[in-house]
């Protein structure tokens, strides 16, 4: 995040925190004006910085919902395409590169372990894909 300076970096903080906090209220907090806080989110969400915000739920709420991380090892001359066809399933919620052994991590969710097992499967038969490792997730720490 280049180009952020310290009033930009800790909006951002904020807005990690609760995005729906006031915008008189990140100004009091961040000790500027309201319109300095409206114009500096207008600007980090112009420039893509800000992509979008989201509701967390408290876990009791996701109970049947299960979660995994899906290390994902990809044949390089086929990654573009690899990306490509993961993004078509809505139930992977984001792909991060990586280094090591693995060449993506991807936060993969499912209304219950039989759609998981499913899912998992159409994942691994994407043409291209070497190897998987799924790790389940338990609960949420913090």
């Amino acid at each position: 995040m280049k180009n952020l300076d310290n009033t930009d970096r800790q909006l951002l903080a904020l807005l990690r925190k609760d995005a729906r906090t006031p915008v008189v209220n990140l100004a009091k907090e961040l000790k500027v004006s309201r319109a300095t806080v409206q114009n500096r989110i207008n600007k980090l969400e112009r420039e893509g910085i800000v992509l979008g915000y989201t509701v967390k739920l408290k876990q009791e709420a996701e109970e049947d919902i299960v979660k995994v991380m899906m290390s994902i090892l990809v044949e390089a001359k086929d990654e573009v395409r690899v990306l490509k066809e993961l993004q078509t399933f809505p139930e992977i919620l984001s792909v991060y590169h990586t280094n090591g052994h693995w060449d993506l991590i991807a936060e993969v969710q499912a209304e219950n372990l039989s759609v998981l097992g499913e899912l998992l499967g159409e994942i691994r038969s994407v043409e291209g894909i070497v190897q998987t490792e799924a790790n389940l997730l338990l609960g949420l720490i913090f």
